[in-house]
C-alpha cells in the first residue's frame, strides 16, 4: 500500500465484491476505511472459498487493512449509530462506500441529514434499483452467446439451434464497477474540495458492462449488422489462439502488430509459405492485422502444424527472440509455483497472516508509485475487532457509553 491518500476516511458498508473492492483500492493508496458489518456478519461473511477453520477466505481477501466494527442493523439505535459513524466531522471525512439499496435506512437523502457535503459512492445492480449480480448482468448484455465453442457446423447441425450461453468465471463487472467508483469518489471528492458540494455517485453494474461494450465498439458493431458470433479461444478481428507443442504444453499465441506478426513467421520457418499465401490472396498479412482474422483458416493449420513439431522451450526461446506475444497455459497452482513475475518475485505481495490461520502471499495496491516506497499489504480484520475504538475515536464515546451499548446488544466486537 502507499500512503498518497492518508487524512482520508471512508465508512463502508456493502457485501459481495464490487463495493469492498472499491473501499480495498483506497485502503491500499492510505485512506482509512472502516467498515460496518451487521452483528454476525453480512450475507459475504461466510462465502466460498474457505480456510480449515472455517473463514472465508474471499471475505478476507476483500477486507485486508480495513477496519471492522460490528453494529445491531436491525434496530433504530443501531440504524441511528450507523449514520452518526458515517456522518462523523472530520476534512477527508464523510465518504461513504455501499451496495445497499438507494432508497433504505442509508439513502443518501437520509444519510446528507447529517452531513450536508456527504459523498456516497453507491454501487447498484441495474440502474432502476433492480437487484443484479455480475452473472445476471453478464447474461443480460449477450457476453456469454459471445464466450465459449463455435456453434457446431456441417451435416446434423441444426443451423437454427440458438447458441448454448456460456458463464464466464472471472465476475469482470464486478471488479470494473469497483475500481470504478473507487475513481468516481475521489473525482466527486476533488469537486467537494474547490466547492463544497457533496453528492451521490451511483455505479450500476449494468452501466459499466454496457458502457464497456459501447466503448470497446460492440454497440455499434451490432448497428453494423451483425452480432458477435462464439470464437473459442479465437481472437477476434486479428491473428491468436491456442496451440499445442511437441511435448504436449499448451501456449497462447497472438500477432496483432506488425511485429508479432513477422516474428511468428520467422519464429517457425514459414516466410515462403507466407509469402505464397500472400500472393496467390493479393493481400499483405503484415500490413493488415484483419486481414490475418479474415483468412485465419488458412494461416491456422500452417501455424498449428510448424508449432507441433516443436517443443515449448525451443518455442519460448524462438518467440522471445523475435518478439512474439504469446503464453503458456497455467492453472492458478502450476502458476504460482512456475511464473516467480506473477507472486514470488513481484514486490506486489507480501506475506501475511490472516485470521483464517493462513500465511499466504497477500496482494497490496496494485499500482506502482515510482516515487514512493510500497508499504506491506496488511491483514484482514476479525468482524467487530475495532468496535470499542472507532467508536471511542470518531464518537467520543466513553468506556461506559462504549460498555453500555454492548450490554443492550447494539454493538459487538471480539471477546471483551
Amino acid at each position: 500500500m502507499y500512503p498518497i491518500l492518508r487524512g482520508m476516511r471512508v465508512i463502508e458498508c456493502a457485501s459481495f465484491i464490487a463495493a469492498p473492492s472499491c473501499a480495498l483500492h483506497l485502503q491500499q493508496m492510505g485512506a482509512q476505511v472502516i467498515r460496518i458489518d451487521p452483528m454476525g456478519g453480512g450475507p459475504d461473511a461466510h462465502r466460498w472459498p474457505l480456510s480449515a477453520n472455517g473463514s472465508s477466505l474471499y471475505w478476507e481477501g476483500l477486507n485486508k487493512g480495513k477496519l471492522s466494527i460490528a453494529v445491531d442493523f436491525a434496530s433504530p439505535e443501531g440504524r441511528a449509530l450507523v449514520a452518526q459513524l458515517v456522518c462523523a466531522p472530520g476534512d477527508g471525512a464523510g465518504l461513504f462506500v455501499t451496495n445497499f439499496p438507494a432508497d433504505g435506512f442509508l439513502s443518501h437523502e437520509r444519510l446528507r441529514q447529517g452531513r450536508a457535503d456527504l459523498i456516497t459512492s453507491r454501487v447498484m445492480g441495474w440502474a432502476d434499483g433492480t437487484p443484479a449480480v455480475d452473472y445476471t448482468v453478464n447474461a443480460a448484455i449477450g457476453v456469454p452467446y459471445m464466450t465459449g465453442a463455435p456453434n457446431p457446423s456441417g451435416s446434423g447441425a441444426d443451423p437454427d439451434a440458438p447458441p448454448e450461453p456460456v458463464n464466464h468465471v472471472l465476475p469482470a463487472w464486478d471488479l470494473l464497477a469497483g475500481a470504478y467508483a473507487a475513481f468516481a469518489l475521489l473525482a466527486a471528492e476533488r469537486h467537494r474540495q474547490a466547492t463544497g458540494q457533496g453528492q451521490e455517485v451511483r455505479v450500476p453494474l449494468s452501466d459499466i458492462a454496457v458502457a464497456s461494450l459501447g466503448h470497446l465498439g460492440q454497440i455499434a458493431e451490432v448497428y453494423s449488422g451483425t452480432d458477435r458470433p462464439k470464437m473459442g479461444n479465437t481472437l477476434f478481428g486479428a491473428f491468436g489462439r491456442d496451440f499445442k507443442t511437441a511435448d504436449g504444453k499448451r501456449l497462447m499465441v497472438v500477432a496483432i502488430t506488425p511485429r508479432q506478426w513477422t516474428g511468428l513467421v520467422k519464429s517457425l520457418d514459414l516466410a515462403a509459405a507466407m509469402a505464397g499465401i500472400e500472393a496467390a490472396l493479393g493481400v499483405s498479412f503484415m500490413k493488415d492485422e484483419g486481414l490475418r482474422f479474415t483468412h485465419r483458416d488458412v494461416l491456422t493449420p500452417l501455424v498449428e502444424a510448424a508449432i507441433a513439431l516443436r517443443t515449448a522451450g525451443a518455442l519460448g526461446t524462438a518467440f522471445d527472440a523475435n518478439g512474439v506475444c504469446w503464453g503458456p497455459y497455467h492453472t492458478l497452482k502450476s502458476a504460482l509455483a512456475e511464473e516467480p513475475r506473477l507472486v514470488s518475485a513481484n514486490p506486489l505481495f507480501s506475506a501475511v497472516t490472516h485470521p483464517s490461520g493462513l500465511t499466504y502471499p497477500t496482494p497490496g495496491a496494485a499500482a506502482t508509485l515510482s516515487q514512493m516506497d510500497r508499504v506491506d499489504a496488511r491483514r484482514a480484520p476479525r468482524q467487530g475487532e475495532h468496535t470499542d475504538q472507532v467508536l471511542a475515536d470518531l464518537l467520543g464515546l466513553s468506556a461506559t457509553q462504549i460498555g453500555q451499548l454492548h450490554d443492550s446488544g447494539r454493538v459487538a466486537g471480539l471477546a471483551r
